[in-house]
């Protein structure tokens, strides 16, 4: 199927004629699958041409199915993005003035208006693109010549793939899903942060070492801070009751309990109260401390404490205050370290008195029923997510969970979604992608449109990319877009 043509700038282009679709299918507002049948659905897959996908089903263990899905054809081909200021997208005047680059450089281009979808907390917004070329999925080396040639005249590009783009595609689509009903599968459902919260670890390798059935990544991770500690989950990270990571208010969550899966949005409240009873807020778990504040770390951190200018108490489990030390220690295990920074150093120094109790609280609320989380030992919880569908329907949380962008909206990646049915199902996907001419992955618009086909009723976009991947009977079964796997912040563990 072609794809259609834009009304766009052609002041520019000699593409107008052929010049990729910016237009976008709607999602469904309601899912067509019944969520309760035994296997997945039998209508049309939501996305490209009409048609059924093709479906393969293996048998894990008891309550547990997994899926292979695959549907569409390749039709799309390569361009070459000229880049603004770094990027790929830019105001009209912008690309107008990259296009006329361009053209004075040899190039006729082309400059293309697109719309990136409103979702349900941030609005639509138009966009341009500076376009030269279109190559078929063999001709790849030829749009690389061009990019090669821009640059002799300092002009930045890219080759960009098509079905990369978001807008309308044959696909294809190469999926892996998980589906576990709590009425026959009797194990439980677990997080975990590998052998420690600052280091990255694969999910085999969680789910090798606690014996886990099936396993998927878990959220994104914090790729912009130290190298070495780069395994800190964003936002709230809980590993069977033990909160690890702070909450970032209001973003999705996948809460996890014995044999329930849930998601909500959720708000963390850590408290340190004095011996005097002086009380105060606590800004942090086991990340880098900013000025001025209160950081917690547990022994599940796995680094030193940061070196700053700031003061640490070593407590133990009870909250017994060990020690009084300058930061920039070891946690020994069994310890906890409460790190203040700036004028809150001060605080240390006047209220944590060695020998003496120190009373760490920390409480878990959930937005969407206001209700405290008990944080037992079957407790887990998954942040990092961004949420997709609430109560049946298409909701998009972009802005909430940190990731309205172009990129992360429109454009499609690797994907892994959770989802649970109105029946209590646990849904698990991977949607490979970043391979063109076998799979191209998905948009979140479109993430949530297999979630609703899937039959979820709540579903969330857990962290994608190279780090999505599904893991059953200890081996990978979906195509990492990395090649190979890819160490993440945490997981999601299947146990028996």
């Amino acid at each position: 199927m072609p794809r259609r043509l834009v009304a766009g700038l052609t002041a520019f282009s000699f593409l107008a004629a052929t010049a990729p679709s910016l237009t976008f299918a709607s999602a469904s507002a309601e899912s067509t699958a019944s969520p309760d049948r035994a296997g997945l659905p039998t209508t049309d897959f939501p996305l490209g041409q009409p048609g059924i996908a093709a479906q393969t089903e293996k048998a894990v263990s008891a309550g547990i199915d997994l899926f292979t899905v695959l549907h569409g054809t390749p039709t799309d081909g390569y361009t070459v993005s000229v880049l603004m200021d770094g990027k790929d997208a830019g105001s009209q005047s912008a690309a107008e003035a990259a296009a006329q680059t361009v053209q004075a450089a040899g190039f006729p281009a082309s400059v293309q208006q697109f719309t990136r979808p409103g979702v349900a907390d941030y609005p639509e917004a138009v966009g341009y693109m500076v376009r030269v070329g279109l190559w078929t999925l063999e001709q790849r080396t030829e749009a690389e010549k061009v990019v090669k040639t821009l640059k002799e005249s300092d002009i930045r590009a890219k080759v960009d793939f098509l079905g990369d783009d978001g807008t309308q595609t044959t696909g294809p689509w190469d999926m892996r899903v998980l589906t576990i009903d709590p009425k026959a599968f009797p194990g439980s459902f677990h997080s975990s942060i590998g052998v420690n919260v600052a280091k990255r670890e694969t999910t085999s390798s969680m789910a090798k070492r606690a014996g886990a059935v099936a396993a998927v990544n878990g959220g994104f991770f914090n790729i912009h801070t130290d190298k070495n500690l780069r395994g800190e989950p964003v936002g709230i990270s809980v590993v069977d009751g033990r909160l690890l990571s702070e909450a970032v208010v209001g973003r999705s969550a996948l809460i996890l309990k014995g044999r329930t899966a849930r998601i909500t949005e959720v708000k963390t409240t850590i408290t340190a109260t004095a011996p005097d009873d002086e009380r105060t807020t606590i800004d942090g778990v086991n990340r880098v401390a900013q000025p001025d504040e209160l950081v917690l770390y547990t022994d599940e951190y796995g680094a030193k404490t940061p070196s700053d200018d700031g003061a640490e108490a070593v407590l133990d489990d009870g909250g017994q205050v060990l020690e009084l030390r300058a930061p920039g220690g070891t946690i020994a295990p069994g310890t906890r370290v409460l790190h203040g920074s700036g004028i809150m150093s001060d605080w240390i120094w006047s209220h944590a008195w060695e020998q003496a109790s120190m009373k760490i609280t920390s409480k878990v609320t959930d937005l969407r029923s206001g209700k405290t989380i008990p944080l037992t030992p079957e407790t887990s919880i998954i942040g990092g997510a961004v949420g997709l569908v609430r109560d049946g329907h298409e909701r998009i949380t972009a802005k909430a969970d940190g990731q309205a962008s172009v990129n992360m909206i429109l454009r499609r990646h690797p994907r892994t979604l959770a989802g649970v049915t109105k029946s209590g199902k646990l849904i698990l996907a991977t949607v490979d992608g970043r391979k063109p001419g076998l799979t191209v992955g998905a948009s979140m618009i479109e993430a949530a449109q297999l979630m609703l086909w899937l039959g979820a009723r709540q579903a969330v976009n857990l962290d994608g990319g190279g780090s999505s991947a599904m893991v059953v009977n200890g081996k990978v079964v979906n195509h990492p877009s990395d090649g190979t796997e890819r160490g993440v912040g945490d997981a999601l563990l299947i146990l028996p």
